[in-house]
């Protein structure tokens, strides 16, 4: 039995410079999860990842991550993606920042 679609948005990296990206509902690009566009149809997100991969002059790694949809906007389910939006990860920070 087929697994059950669970809601995604598309996200990337800019091409440029580098930073995050989420798809917006008019096919835009933003670099705020909570206006990322919310795919709950499989066949529509598909499409719509062919369409955000295909433009290389605008970003880079394009593909579907798991949400859950919030008064707040999409808030992400895995580590990774809360990570990724968060920024790079070549700041001092924790333990980096002690054994400066």
């Amino acid at each position: 039995m087929p697994r059950e679609f669970t809601p995604k948005v598309i996200t990337a990296n800019a091409l440029l410079e580098g930073d995050v990206v989420y798809l917006t509902e008019d096919d835009g690009w933003t670099r705020t999860l909570s206006e990322a566009a919310i795919l709950t149809d499989e066949a529509d997100a598909e499409l719509r990842l062919l369409l955000a991969q295909s433009r290389a002059s605008d970003v880079v790694g394009a593909y579907l991550a798991d949400v859950i949809a919030t008064d707040a906007g999409p808030q992400p389910t895995h580590f990774r993606e809360a990570f990724r939006r968060t920024g790079p990860s070549n700041y001092f920070h924790g333990k980096q920042a002690e054994t400066r």
